[in-house]
């Protein structure tokens, strides 16, 4: 049975599986690190998840991840089985969390191309001391320790039946869900876990390394296993066990006899009616019976396929009042339900949908379409059967790329866990709105952005609990990350109950860096000014550089980050009762709905929830200050005007007010209206990035492409109110 083992086309599916299983991991520990100790669903959950982990590394010969994934499935194997009390639960959860940092750090490696030669010899120490600690403790109580969980490496070739008067036979038949990826691997685990305690082992099909081609018969027809142990039935099955890619174990003890007849019983495929009080010998018994009645029947001219197999059997009931019997489970024709994409592929297949809604606009706008005197009906009722599908499928493909900031939100829980300890700070973390959806680009360009962020929070802004005694605040710090949506974008807060910012060290700071105005005084300066200095390179008010800041790197380079994708950075601080930092981000970085609009001889576009209503005024509801500012007067309502064409100075723009067109722009309840001179239309809009020197210009965030082929630019109604 010796096989020619292969990871290749395996390394994906490991660090897939494996990054899933440590992000429930840090999730379902971070949940409860406030709590007293872990429940026992919780406990369960860790030992299976680590011994999966340990299983799919064994196999991937990764030997660090190996070793440090079994000794931490020692700890839970321990706190399964004997109980202990008094479990010093926040050190748990560190050393959890610990071991999931390096195991991380090692995947991290091998997706870079990198050989995993972390070591985990300290860690593995601490966590030895750790048991030793626990099992002491559950000692002193007359607690008897559990058996030993020995790892015992499984070797790479075919283990020779010894049977002893210890020894049991099991017949096993795995059944995966239908939507399992590379169930050969999924497979390869099972056996490579039964090796532990196996004596003799066989397993069919056996090519399932080699074989990719056999994931689709084991999908079909199942995975059967024989198996010669000196354990249990239910050790068995917790060797095993149920979980995200395996749907059902059947396991049944047989004979020496019937295990050395290997997987071929014979032909007979009738159902055996068996009461359900029968004995186990009474069932093998008839089960022989059908054989040996197959067994005299004539040959036949086809291969002979075996009727009875490990697991075939399943108790299934009838109707009520009517004997149960032992059937042949049939197959299920469920389809799979969810399939892994590649994120380059959705990608790409973003890109082609721009480029069709490109198209799409060309065709539609064409100027032969404008000669006089076509009858365009039916091209027209295609067109908008066109642009219809478009629609449908730009809202299907943007629904797959948008996934929640949950995961995002959970690394945040663990940075301040880790910072808070480290500086002896109690802290509470609070999470709302974490099921916000983003496009997945987007989460992906504000993690370190928001790692950094609340970082700060804990570091600069929370103080220390003898700081927070002494000013008369509840001891325990408070740090809230919250995500919401408003007309197309997304507002992520990071809001302490700390110190705040300290205007005049910050005008200090900003003084001696140069950063003020000759002759201009500090007074002149508004709160939000003063506050935009830290996000200055080189710029830090801490007097000690520390693990976590002082340094001056870090804001600019978040500021950096949110812009490159169109964001804003707002800083709000209350001296003596907190901060919020808020990052102001678009929703998506496809596709969006806009009005097309002209000014001069420029085409710009705004995104259509920016805009309240359009207007047309009259010169006498304008209001002229002497510093040049206007107003107008909507309605009774007063708001400031701001004409396109004078704010980046183009030519032949409209000057009067009654020729062109009012837009009236909201943005976090601050209203201004924007004057144009004509409207174009409406009409999906493919956001392109702009040349970087292009961003500098106040109220721009992006361009795009008009199905004339022209350029027009999109304007940030956000930068246009500021």
């Amino acid at each position: 049975m010796a096989e020619e083992f292969s990871t290749e086309g395996m390394l994906d599916m490991y660090l897939f599986e494996n990054e899933q299983l440590l992000e429930q991991l840090q999730e379902m520990v971070l949940e409860q690190k406030d709590a007293e100790c872990f429940d026992e669903d919780s406990i369960n959950e860790i030992f299976r998840t680590m011994h999966t982990i340990k299983g799919s590394s064994g196999i991937m010969m990764f030997d660090n991840i190996t070793a440090i994934s079994h000794k931490l499935e020692d700890v839970f194997y321990y706190l399964r089985e004997s109980h202990p009390e008094n479990v010093p639960h926040v050190d748990l959860v560190a050393h959890v969390l610990r071991v999931e940092d390096f195991i991380s750090n090692e995947m991290e490696k091998i997706r870079g191309g990198d050989s995993p030669d972390g070591d985990p010899g300290e860690i593995i120490a601490d966590l030895d001391r750790f048991l030793e600690q626990l099992k002491s403790g559950g000692e002193e109580k007359g607690a008897e320790p559990p058996p030993e969980n020995v790892y015992v490496a499984p070797k790479q070739f075919y283990i020779a039946p010894v049977a002893t008067s210890a020894s049991r036979f099991y017949k096993i038949y795995i059944h995966f869900f239908p939507e399992t990826e590379m169930a050969n691997v999924h497979a390869y685990k099972a056996v490579y876990a039964l090796k532990e305690v196996a004596e003799d082992l066989l397993y069919s099909p056996e090519d399932i390394i080699s074989d990719a081609e056999s994931a689709a018969a084991i999908l079909k027809d199942g995975f059967r296993i024989l198996l010669q142990a000196q354990c249990s039935e239910e050790e068995v099955r917790k060797i095993i066990g149920v979980g995200y890619d395996i749907e059902k174990v059947d396991v049944f003890e047989c004979r020496a006899e019937e295990f050395l007849q290997g997987f071929d019983f014979g032909e007979n495929d009738d159902l055996l009616q068996i009461d359900l009080d029968s004995s186990v010998e009474d069932i093998e018994a008839r089960i022989e019976d059908a054989s040996a009645e197959e067994s005299v029947q004539p040959a036949k001219s086809k291969p002979a396929k075996p009727a009875i197999a490990p697991g075939d059997f399943v108790i299934k009931s009838r109707e009520p009042g009517k004997q149960k019997k032992l059937a042949k489970d049939k197959p299920k024709g469920e389809k799979a339900s969810f399939i892994g994409v590649n994120v380059s592929k959705m990608d790409q297949l973003m890109e082609l949908i721009g480029e069709l809604v490109i198209s799409e606009s060309v065709v539609l706008q064409n100027p032969d379409l404008k000669v006089p005197g076509l009858n365009l009906d039916n091209f027209n009722k295609a067109a908008a059967q066109l642009s219809k599908i478009s629609t449908d499928l730009q809202n299907v493909i943007m629904s797959m790329r948008m996934v929640p900031l949950t995961n995002t939100f959970q690394k945040m829980n663990r940075i301040v866990f880790d910072v808070s300890r480290k500086l002896g700070k109690d802290i509470e973390f609070v999470m709302v709105g974490e099921q916000t959806e983003v496009d997945k680009n987007i989460i992906e360009h504000i993690s370190d952005p928001l790692m950094h962020l609340v970082r700060n929070a804990v570091d600069h802004g929370i103080e220390t609990n003898e700081e927070r005694i002494e000013s008369g605040k509840p001891d325990k710090g408070k740090v809230t990350l919250s995500a919401r949506t408003e007309a197309g974008k997304v507002w992520i807060s990071v809001e302490d109950n700390g110190q705040g910012l300290d205007r005049n060290k910050i005008l200090e700071k900003a003084r001696k860096q140069g950063l003020l105005e000759e002759g201009k005084p500090d007074s002149s300066y508004s709160d939000k000014e003063v506050y935009q200095f830290i996000t200055y390179p080189g710029f830090s008010t801490n007097e000690q550089i520390t693990e976590y800041s002082g340094r001056g790197v870090g804001m600019d380079v978040v500021v950096q980050n949110i812009q490159a994708i169109g964001g804003t950075l707002d800083i709000e601080s209350t001296p003596g009762f907190g901060s919020i930092m808020s990052l102001k981000i678009p929703l998506t970085l496809a596709i969006i709905d806009g009005i097309v609009m002209e000014t001069g001889n420029s085409s710009f576009v705004m995104e259509t929830g920016m805009i309240k209503e359009f207007v047309r005024v009259k010169e006498d509801m304008m209001i002229h200050e002497p510093d040049g500012e206007e107003y107008i007067m909507i309605r009774g309502e007063c708001y400031p005007v701001l004409r396109l064409g004078r704010w980046y100075g183009l030519t032949q723009y409209q000057e009067s007010v009654e020729d062109g067109v009012m837009l009236i722009l909201e943005v976090e309840d601050k209203r201004v209206c924007l004057l144009v001179d004509k409207l174009i239309g409406e009409q999906e809009i493919v956001v392109k990035p702009i040349p970087s020197y292009i961003k500098k210009v106040k109220g721009l965030s992006g361009c795009t492409q008009l199905g004339d082929g022209s350029i027009a630019l999109i304007l940030d109604a956000g930068g246009l109110i500021e």
